[in-house]
C-alpha cells in the first residue's frame, strides 16, 4: 500500500536526499529526521509551495489516546494521515498550512484556561455584598431592639384624652444617677441626691405639616389629678391641688407625669422617652462630640459651666453643663428650656448624619450608649425612636418649630400657663395643623 499523500511518488521520496547521507523520507531510522518542509497537497493533487512557517513534521502533533512512541517508534517510519485519520479540531495534516505541536485545547493562546466570566462574577459579587447588608442590618436590628429598656406602661395611666392626628413623644431628661461612680458625679458636677426628679421635659409633635418641638418649664403650675399608683395600683383621688410639673414625677414616676401632661393639656401623649446625665453625657461622647453656637457668654458654678460665646464643639460634660444650667440666666428655666431644645436638636442631627449611620466604628458605640441610658414605654419600636430623633433633626434644620409653652404670668414662684394659648395649640396638634400659636 501506498502511504505517502496523493499526488507524491517514488521518484519524490528517492531523490530529496541530503548532500551528504542520502536520508529521504522513506529511510529506515528508528527516529523520525528533524522539522522539514513538505509542500503543501492540494486536493486536486495539485502541488503548491509550503505557506510560511510550515515546517514541523507531524510526528508532533498529539493525537487523543497515542503517545509519541506509539505513534513513531514501534513502526519505523512516520506516519502521516489522510483525511481519514484521527483528526485534531478538524485538522487533516496538510491543508492549513499550520505548525504543527500546537496542541492545547484552543482556549486562548497557550492558555488552556476559558476566559474569565467578568459578568457572572459582578453578578455573584453584588449578589454577596447585597446578602451581608440585610444579614447586618437584621441583626442590627435584633441587637438595638434588645436593647431598649421598655420599662414605662402606659397602659396604667387612667382617663386618657382621644388621640390625634401624628405622634406626640413626651421626652424627659431626668436627673437619675443611675451607674454613676463618685468620681463621675464630681466630673460631671450632678451631686449626690437620692431618687431621679425630672430636669427637663418636652412634647414632640411628629406630623404631615411640620415638626413641633414644645418645652415644658420644670416650674409650671398645674393640677394634680386623680391617678392609680404605678406600683401599688392603688387609686388617687384628684383634690385640685395645685403642684410644680416635676413635683408629679417625683410623687409617682413617668406614669403620673404622663397622666398630668395629658390631664393638664387635653393632649394625648403616645410614646414617653427619658435618659438620665450619665447616658447624655455617653451618647454625645461617643457620636464625638456636638458643634453647636452659644450667643452669649455665661458661666454656672452649680452646673459647672464655663463658655465663651461662638461656634463650639462640646464634649459630653461640657454638654450636660449647658443644658443643665438656669442660675445664669435672668429668664431662669425659661432659658435653660431654650438652650436645651437646641442643643437637643444639635446632638439629633449629628446622630442622623451619614458619617454616624454609615460608619459602624461610629453607630455602634452611639447605639450602645444610648440604649443602654434610654427608659422608654412597652410600645416603643426601633422605628418609633429612630422617627423621633430624624423629627429632632428636621427641626434643627428649620423644617419644623420650637417654641415653649405659652406663659401668661407666674403664681407662687410657679410659671402659668396661657390656657387660650394652650388650647389653641393643642388643637393644631391634634388636627396635624400648622402650629401658628408662639411663645410670647
Amino acid at each position: 500500500m501506498n502511504d505517502w499523500p496523493e499526488g507524491w511518488s517514488g521518484d519524490d521520496r528517492g531523490g530529496r536526499g541530503g548532500a551528504g547521507g542520502g536520508h529521504g523520507y522513506g529511510s529506515a531510522s528508528a527516529q523520525p529526521e528533524g522539522a522539514r518542509v513538505m509542500r503543501q497537497v492540494r486536493r486536486g493533487g495539485q502541488s503548491a509551495p509550503p505557506p510560511p512557517g510550515y515546517g514541523v513534521p507531524p510526528q508532533q502533533q498529539s493525537y487523543p489516546g497515542q503517545s509519541y512512541q506509539d505513534q513513531y517508534q514501534g513502526q519505523g517510519q512516520p506516519q502521516y494521515l489522510d483525511q481519514g485519520g484521527p483528526q485534531s479540531d478538524g485538522y487533516d495534516g496538510y491543508n492549513t498550512g499550520q505548525v504543527y505541536g500546537g496542541g492545547g485545547g484552543g482556549q486562548g493562546a497557550g492558555s488552556g484556561r476559558p476566559a474569565p466570566n467578568w459578568r457572572k462574577r459582578v453578578k455573584w459579587g453584588a449578589i454577596v455584598v447585597v446578602g451581608v447588608l440585610v444579614v447586618t442590618t437584621v441583626g442590627t436590628y435584633f441587637w438595638a431592639d434588645g436593647k431598649l429598656r421598655r420599662e414605662v406602661d402606659l397602659s396604667k395611666v387612667i382617663d386618657r384624652p382621644s388621640g390625634g392626628d401624628g405622634t406626640n413623644y413626651l421626652i424627659v431628661g431626668s436627673d437619675s444617677r443611675e451607674g454613676m461612680s463618685a468620681e463621675e458625679k464630681k466630673k460631671l458636677h450632678t451631686g449626690s441626691a437620692e431618687g431621679k426628679r425630672t430636669d427637663s421635659m418636652m412634647i414632640l409633635h411628629v406630623g404631615g405639616n411640620g415638626d413641633t418641638l414644645i418645652s415644658l418649664p420644670r416650674d409650671s403650675d398645674v393640677e394634680l389629678p386623680s391617678f392609680v399608683g404605678s406600683e401599688s395600683g392603688k387609686t388617687f383621688p384628684g383634690t385640685g391641688k395645685r403642684i410644680k410639673l416635676n413635683a408629679a414625677y417625683a410623687t409617682d414616676g413617668p406614669e403620673l407625669l404622663v397622666r398630668t401632661v395629658e390631664f393638664n393639656t387635653g393632649l394625648r401623649i403616645d410614646h414617653y422617652v427619658e435618659i438620665g446625665f450619665a447616658g447624655f453625657a455617653n451618647i454625645v461622647d461617643a457620636v464625638g462630640g456636638v458643634e453647636i453656637t452659644i450667643d452669649k457668654a455665661f458661666k454656672d458654678k452649680y452646673s459647672g459651666a464655663d463658655f465663651q460665646a461662638g461656634k463650639q464643639k462640646l464634649n459630653g460634660e461640657e454638654a450636660l453643663a449647658f443644658v443643665r444650667t438656669r442660675h445664669a440666666f435672668a429668664a431662669s428655666d425659661l432659658q435653660r428650656t431654650k438652650n436645651q431644645q437646641k442643643f437637643l436638636a444639635a446632638l439629633a442631627h449629628e446622630v442622623a448624619t451619614p458619617g454616624t449611620i454609615l460608619n459602624p466604628f461610629a453607630l455602634y458605640p452611639t447605639l450602645g450608649a444610648g440604649l443602654d441610658s434610654l427608659i422608654v414605654d412597652k410600645d416603643m419600636s426601633l422605628w418609633d425612636l429612630g422617627s423621633m430623633f430624624f423629627a429632632m433633626k428636621g427641626v434643627n434644620g428649620g423644617d419644623g418649630t420650637s417654641m415653649n409653652m405659652p406663659i401668661s404670668g407666674s403664681s407662687g414662684g410657679n410659671l402659668v400657663w396661657d390656657k387660650a394659648k394652650v388650647k389653641q395649640l393643642v388643637q393644631e396638634l391634634n388636627n396635624d395643623e400648622k402650629v401658628t400659636v408662639t411663645s410670647e
